[in-house]
């Protein structure tokens, strides 16, 4: 079993690296916030920021920092596949975690700068964009301090982000190519 995580800041453009692996490479897909915000209707709540979060922490104070990556195994058990892209590890305990399952793990990190980051959650328009540059940091400090930094560190693979969305999937191709050709 092989796993592509796919980690980086808010904004970086993970989602769109999961996009291109899913639609042109044809991979199949976690996206761990998906689990968090599942888990937060199963309870009967909204998923904002603030209700996401809230579960996000107790789910890793009741089953360690790892806890989410432990409630993506079912999903990826389910699946018929060798490799799965993993979207949105944010601690060095989830890698642990996919780690063990046992699997081969490598870390993709997408990079962007905090001014590029802010524009991007501000043009996206959706709720939980931070309304101001000091919302977007204290988010940023959060993020930094469950772990994702280290997730950062630690990449196999970096994929800077900075300038259009074509160049964007350009440099994931030819990433992609790479890995699915070390997959066969």
């Amino acid at each position: 079993m092989r796993f592509i995580i796919i980690t980086g800041m808010p904004g970086a453009g993970k989602s769109e690296v999961a996009r291109i692996l899913r639609k042109e490479f044809n991979i199949s897909t976690i996206v761990m916030g998906d689990v968090i915000r599942a888990e937060v209707r199963s309870r009967g709540l909204d998923p904002t920021p603030q209700n996401t979060r809230k579960i996000m922490l107790e789910l890793r104070e009741l089953d360690g920092l790892g806890a989410i990556a432990k409630k993506c195994l079912p999903q990826i058990k389910s699946l018929e596949t060798n490799l799965v892209v993993i979207e949105g590890c944010r601690s060095l305990a989830e890698v642990d975690v996919f780690r063990a399952y046992p699997a081969d793990v490598t870390i993709v990190c997408v990079h962007s700068s905090p001014s590029t980051r802010f524009m991007r959650l501000q043009e996206r328009g959706r709720k939980d964009a931070p309304p101001d540059f000091e919302t977007f940091r204290e988010r940023d400090l959060r993020e930094i301090s469950v772990g994702l930094g280290g997730v950062i560190a630690l990449s196999d693979v970096m994929i800077v982000n900075e300038t259009s969305l074509e160049t964007l999937q350009d440099e994931v191709r030819s990433v992609a190519r790479r890995l699915v050709q070390f997959e066969h």
